[in-house]
């Protein structure tokens, strides 16, 4: 299995593109974090399978259901929560195919009711049940500290010292770490630690409740099903990549040239070369045009160009901080619109 580990940073979650051959899943996807992830899904020509959260999250909303939407992949969750739009309600022992491999379900409560833990050759994604160097706080959402002791030592710490743990959250840049390292050497679970130590240490934490509980939670029973649907950007078929950049397909260009407004930022000599120039641009030199963003004409979206999308997408990124959200790079430049035969 070949495993992509995302983070979020406004809530220190990590998601899981997790593929074999042609085949994924996404573990606890963020939804603010839908276009960089399906970005990622696409350029990798992935099929996605199935998103699979570990819990109910309290501190961020899935986007499973935007996943669901734009894919067509089943949402798992644990059967006990009841959530709606859950097509794989899912409970200790099943199994979740990607391609010719597999993961496990196992059941580690104790952080919520309901907290899954997912195993594959070699590596185990445990949510907020067992952390590196902590785990996750007992004292909502029906946790039990007693119980989340119980969940790791019995069916996490079971796993062999070299499996690779890939928690759902970490506020300090810690990655990953291992089976073995977390026995020997987490402070709250490891060396030895008895049921009692682990609860008294668990019951003191006095951690706030989580920014976004309230959202978060009925959020997250309904798969992360907005209330109305989300918008795509209302001018064209805009698309952004695993980069962060917004593009636009030359072909939907070429079929409106009269809705949008092009700017080429490659230099003077280059409109005159072998690719030529498309007509109607306003030509402004990338090194030109944070100086000259407002000179853009503002009655119509803005399509960047460039050579090949390179210049371009940096020109798209410098409109934007001047506060023009309605633009777009045009994919593969003017190489690309040559290659298509476009006019």
């Amino acid at each position: 299995m070949h495993v992509r580990q995302l983070f979020d940073s406004a809530s220190g979650t990590y998601s899981y593109l997790v593929s074999s051959g042609t085949e994924a899943v996404l573990i606890d996807p963020v939804f603010e974090q839908h276009a960089r992830d399906a970005a990622l899904i696409d350029e990798l020509g992935l099929h996605l399978v199935a998103t699979l959260d570990t819990h109910v999250h309290a501190d961020h909303v899935t986007g499973a259901w935007l996943m669901h939407e734009r894919f067509g992949s089943q949402i798992g969750l644990a059967a006990v929560y009841g959530a709606a739009h859950v097509d794989r309600p899912l409970a200790a022992g099943d199994r979740i195919a990607i391609g010719d491999e597999a993961l496990e379900v196992r059941a580690t409560p104790g952080h919520t009711d309901g907290c899954l833990s997912y195993v594959g050759p070699g590596i185990v994604f445990t949510g907020d049940a067992l952390l590196v160097r902590g785990a996750g706080r007992t004292d909502f959402q029906a946790g039990d500290a007693r119980q989340l002791f119980r969940s790791i030592r019995e069916q996490l710490f079971s796993l062999p010292d070299e499996t690779v743990v890939y928690p759902g959250h970490d506020y300090s840049g810690r990655t990953s770490s291992t089976i073995g390292e977390e026995r020997r050497h987490n402070p709250r679970i490891g060396r030895g630690a008895r049921e009692e130590d682990f609860v008294g240490y668990m019951t003191n934490l006095g951690l706030p409740h989580p920014r976004q509980l309230a959202v978060a939670l009925p959020a997250n029973l309904v798969a992360g099903k907005p209330a109305t649907p989300v918008a795509a950007p209302a001018w064209g078929p805009v698309i952004t990549t695993y980069a962060g950049h917004q593009e636009i397909a030359p072909e939907w260009v070429a079929a409106h040239r009269a809705d949008v407004h092009l700017v080429d930022v490659r230099a003077a000599h280059e409109l005159t070369g072998e690719l030529g120039a498309l007509a109607g641009v306003q030509h402004i030199p990338l090194e030109e045009l944070r100086a000259r963003a407002g000179e853009v004409a503002t009655d119509k979206p803005v399509v960047v160009i460039c050579q090949t999308g390179t210049r371009s997408a940096m020109g798209t990124l410098i409109l934007r901080a001047a506060g023009r959200n309605d633009c777009a790079n045009l994919a593969g430049g003017m190489v690309r619109w040559r290659e298509l035969g476009l006019p």
